[in-house]
């Protein structure tokens, strides 16, 4: 299997870091060895090693999982609230169109 390599721009790596960090701590905190937050997450304790190293080849639904898991706040902890802030946020969407189009690239003629 081909190892994917993934950039990121040093605000989303910085960014990732402190959100794996934070997972971690929580870990510590409830007192969970890795294995068990692998268990309850349902993956293997590899890719929660990478998770607390700030991988971004984990998946981002496995760092969210993880998080709600130990007590990290993603959005909020109350449930009504996110699914009003997700109909919010998809009413939003349907004002935008469907597909956003490249603008033709003519030479900008600025020779005066």
């Amino acid at each position: 299997m081909k190892t994917r390599h993934v950039t990121l721009s040093p605000k989303a790596s910085l960014s990732l870091r402190l959100f794996a960090g934070l997972i971690e701590e929580g870990r510590l905190r409830k007192g969970w060895t890795r294995d068990e937050l692998a268990e309850r997450v349902g993956v293997g304790v590899v890719t929660i090693r990478q998770v607390a190293k700030g991988s971004p080849r984990v998946a981002i639904g496995t760092y969210f999982e993880a998080a709600a898991l130990v007590g990290v706040a993603l959005f909020t902890d109350d449930t009504d609230t996110l699914r009003r802030e997700q109909a919010t946020q998809r009413e939003r969407l349907t004002l935008l169109p469907k597909r956003v189009h490249r603008q033709s690239q003519e030479p900008i003629d600025d020779d005066f």
